[in-house]
C-alpha cells in the first residue's frame, strides 16, 4: 500500500507545472506599455476573469501576476513588471500551440489594454 501511494505521489508531482516553471521557457509574447504596472492589471484582470474564472492577481515586488491555474499545472502566467516607459508585458503559457478554453479572450485582453 505504502509503494502504490508512494508512486502515485511522484506522479502527481510530475505533472506539475509552476509559474517559475513555465518562465524558464520562451514567452508566447511580451509588449510594452505606457500604463503603470497596477492600471494595467486591473484591465486585463476582469476580461481574464470573464474568459477564465480559475484566473488570479497578485502583486509582486515590482508589478502584478496574473494566472490561470488548473489540476496543479500553471496554464497561463502574465507578468506585468514595472519599466522606465510604462510596463513590460509578458505572457508565458504552458502549451502556447493548443486553442485552449479561453485563451483567445485572454490574448484579447491583453492586446485591448495596451
Amino acid at each position: 500500500m505504502k509503494l502504490i501511494v508512494g508512486a502515485l505521489a511522484v506522479a502527481l508531482l510530475a505533472g506539475c507545472v509552476s509559474p517559475g516553471d513555465l518562465q524558464k521557457g520562451d514567452p508566447s509574447l511580451k509588449v510594452i506599455t505606457a500604463k503603470d504596472p497596477k492600471r494595467y492589471a486591473l484591465c486585463v484582470f476582469p476580461k481574464w476573469q470573464d474568459a477564465r474564472s480559475d484566473s488570479s492577481m497578485s502583486e509582486t515586488e515590482n508589478g502584478y501576476r496574473l494566472l490561470v491555474a488548473s489540476n496543479n499545472m500553471t496554464d497561463e502566467l502574465l507578468d506585468i513588471r514595472k519599466s522606465s516607459q510604462g510596463s513590460t508585458v509578458t505572457l508565458y503559457q504552458r502549451m502556447a500551440w493548443s486553442p485552449g478554453y479561453g485563451r483567445g479572450e485572454m490574448k484579447q485582453a491583453i492586446n485591448d489594454c495596451l
